[in-house]
């Protein structure tokens, strides 16, 4: 399978971020926030803490993450490759012919791939290391409109799996077998309902057992809890402006929440927020321009620690 290759030079940009230092215990502003952050979208880059491009690979990227052995998991809408730091493909999955996109990709701890396939038979697979299919999760996401069926799933600390379905307004967990044992509600009346285009792209499980959603069209990130009550949200009006189609969020071991913009093409794409909703960095990166998802991976200098709640 011929790869998605880039040329091999990396081309450095400048990059203007906003950078807003924290008030301290003492009164004194804490170090300003840098990090350095996997995107995924338009390009595919590896941006650093100093503001250059420090790994390039093919655009037209939908999700993905560094690995713990740093090469990179990436899913296409038509393929997911593992690949290397010097743009060696080791692991690759093609979709299947009876569907017509892939949506996003996770590796698991047992060393599958997760992938999940939007068309005529939506569903979600776990893929061996060797290439071959291990599991078949059929999904339910009340619509055969194929781009707007599911996101960014992801397999959960029990084994199931949670799975945001934009235009059924639901995130729905999945056991292994395909039964749903739960669904959570985006077209929530205090949220504006579903005149407020409150589709669910990013579902994040928190250890309390809360759950981070980000809901495109809706221009919001929201927290609910097992019930479904809503504990906390982002919108517009915390943010100045700054959300145009919210696909990916990050929330951060700190308690902070990172956002990025889709359909921001130009300026300030991602946001970070405080639990007070208090804006601490934000990046108008050109390369993170139109970003689909992303992750932070080091903030000043340290790495962001455990499995990436993304």
């Amino acid at each position: 399978m011929q790869s998605k290759l880039v040329p091999s030079a990396i081309v450095l940009f400048a990059v203007t971020c906003s950078v807003l230092p924290i008030p301290a215990a003492d009164g004194l502003a804490a170090p300003a926030i840098r990090h350095s952050y996997l995107v995924l979208g338009g390009k595919t880059a590896i941006i650093g803490e100093d503001g250059k491009a420090a790994w390039e690979y093919a655009g037209g990227s939908r999700d993905g993450f560094i690995l713990p052995n740093g090469n990179a998991l990436i899913a296409y809408s038509d393929q997911v490759e593992e690949v290397t730091r010097d743009k060696q493909v080791v692991f690759s999955y093609q979709r299947s012919k009876e569907n017509s996109e892939i949506g996003t990709t996770q590796r698991l701890y047992n060393g599958n791939t997760l992938v999940t396939e939007l068309g005529a038979r939506p569903r979600l697979l776990e893929v061996a290391p060797k290439g071959n299919i291990v599991l078949d999760v059929p999904l339910l996401p009340e619509t055969d409109n194929a781009h707007m069926q599911t996101r960014m799933a992801r397999q959960l600390k029990n084994g199931n799996y949670l799975v945001p379905h934009l235009l059924a307004f639901a995130v729905k967990e999945y056991t292994p077998e395909g039964k749903v044992i739960r669904t959570l509600r985006t077209d929530l009346e205090e949220l504006g309902g579903r005149p407020a285009e409150n589709w669910p792209f990013t579902a994040i499980r928190l250890d309390n057992g809360n759950t981070v959603v980000s809901l495109t069209h809706g221009n919001k990130v929201v927290e609910l809890n097992p019930r479904g009550e809503l504990v906390w949200k982002v919108t517009n009006d915390d943010v100045q402006g700054l959300f145009k189609d919210p696909c990916g969020a990050q929330r951060l071991a700190n308690g902070n929440t990172v956002i990025g913009s889709h359909a921001a093409n130009q300026g300030i794409s991602m946001v970070e927020v405080t639990p007070a909703n208090k804006i601490v960095w934000t990046s108008d990166h050109i390369l993170a321009a139109g970003v689909h998802h992303f992750q932070i991976l080091t903030t000043n200098g340290k790495p962001e620690p455990g499995m990436p709640l993304k």
